[in-house]
């Protein structure tokens, strides 16, 4: 199964790079494109759900990375105001 990092910009400017165990992020993110931190943080949820469901109909077990990666981006989330905006600034495979 194919695999992603993304890369984001936060609001405060710290850089971070989120794993994906699939390539589903780039149908619900764009690169280049900023998005309000709510919408980022729920469309992630959505990318690491689906992600998650992938691994587990392949494999027979979710994929615990997947978990990991929207705990990560709402735990920094949570620094921000909703409407505060967050970019994505690529994709890595």
């Amino acid at each position: 199964m194919p695999e992603m990092m993304f890369d984001v910009r936060w609001p405060d400017g710290t850089e971070v790079s989120y794993y994906s165990p699939s390539l589903v992020v780039e149908e619900h993110l764009a690169a280049g494109v900023s998005y309000p931190v709510a919408d980022f943080v729920d469309r992630s949820r959505t990318c690491m759900e689906i992600a998650d469901a992938r691994v587990r109909a392949k494999y027979g077990f979710g994929c615990s990375q997947s978990a990991r990666t929207i705990a990560l981006i709402t735990a920094a989330a949570g620094r921000f105001a909703p409407t505060d905006e967050v970019r994505v600034e690529s994709f890595r495979r």
